[in-house]
């Protein structure tokens, strides 16, 4: 009976990884409703919107921004959907060659603020909830720096880096003198999102190799796995597009070979980014085990804001499992949640 559970478990883990591209992800309906480049508006389709705030989720460049809608029974954006908000999402696309000179201004000065006029027109609200993940969090902020009189009413800033002066790990590798970040654009007009990605998954070399497949397996053989989970999520991570080459270099040399942000000295279309300007209800979500934004990163931007009404929300995780791991439902996603039902009408 061992042996043939085992052999069960193991045809089983291999139709799992050659079938993961299948998972169902990203099925909330939802509406194209404003595209520009290769940005997309889309507005999820809801008839139960009791909040007068409507939510704008925007994601970071180098994964799809359907990890907020993972899949169906793990997806925040049913969550929120659920407890009646009106929600958005701000797809960056699938970058090519052709958009080698698209950088950071252009997300955070262009894309955004287009956005959220569309949101603004097509909803009629006149305020708005910006939540931004990862990158998408640190572009939110710069959004909200150069916007003070903006739209947005509130910020959520989920494992957003601001101050890299912590000397992690991945700040080392990529603010090394002898990281020729240039040279990557040159070779690579829109840099290979696995290229990164496999960057990323060397800072826990056993975790995201051995231990993942190991313990997948294990389940498999216990009875236990969360199969379609697996597979969503695998397919996920898996399915990284590529960074425009010059928002690439602006992103690795500004953030963490110079630590820009938190100096006031990133300039975008002639501006300059001033944290002290943001001055909306702000709540930062930091993971307590992220390897990617730790949180000495996330934290400091508490202190370099002038909002009054500032809230920091500390969740035992990593860097993407706070938000989609398995208990972000139980967990995290009620937190953000209770947070903005109080500052949504």
């Amino acid at each position: 009976m061992t042996a043939l559970r085992a052999a069960q478990a193991t045809a089983t883990f291999a139709n799992l990884l050659v079938t993961q591209d299948d998972a169902v992800t990203g099925a909330t309906p939802k509406d194209r409703i404003w595209h520009h480049r290769k940005t997309t508006l889309y507005r999820y389709r809801s008839a139960n919107r009791r909040h007068t705030v409507p939510v704008l989720l925007v994601f970071a460049l180098i994964n799809k921004s359907y990890i907020y809608d993972l899949r169906p029974g793990a997806s925040f954006v049913e969550y929120l959907l659920e407890n009646g908000y009106d929600v958005w999402v701000l797809d960056w696309g699938e970058p090519g060659d052709e958009d080698a000179d698209t950088g950071l201004d252009y997300y955070v000065t262009r894309a955004i603020p287009g956005a959220l006029r569309e949101m603004r027109r097509h909803s009629g609200a006149q305020e708005a909830t910006v939540v931004g993940w990862c990158i998408g969090g640190t572009l939110v902020a710069m959004y909200a720096a150069l916007h003070p009189d903006g739209p947005a009413r509130n910020l959520v800033l989920l494992t957003a880096p601001v101050d890299v002066s912590d000397n992690a790990l991945y700040q080392r590798w990529t603010g090394r003198e002898d990281y020729r970040v240039e040279m990557m654009a040159e070779a690579f007009p829109a840099v290979p999102g696995p290229l990164i990605d496999v960057g990323n998954k060397l800072l826990k070399p056993v975790t995201n190799g051995f231990s993942t497949y190991r313990s997948l397996w294990f389940s498999l053989y216990e009875g236990s796995a969360k199969e379609e989970q697996f597979k969503a999520f695998s397919k996920w991570v898996n399915d990284s597009p590529p960074f425009p080459g010059r928002a690439y270099v602006e992103w690795i040399t500004w953030m963490y070979k110079e630590n820009r942000l938190p100096r006031d000295r990133i300039v975008l279309d002639g501006r300059r980014v001033k944290l002290r300007e943001i001055h909306q209800n702000l709540l930062v979500v930091t993971a307590t085990a992220d390897h990617i934004s730790p949180r000495p990163q996330t934290v400091p931007v508490m202190d370099l804001v002038s909002s009054e009404d500032r809230t920091l929300l500390e969740i035992k995780g990593g860097h993407v499992g706070l938000m989609a791991g398995g208990r972000a439902r139980g967990v995290t996603w009620p937190q953000i949640e209770e947070w903005l039902s109080t500052r949504s009408d």
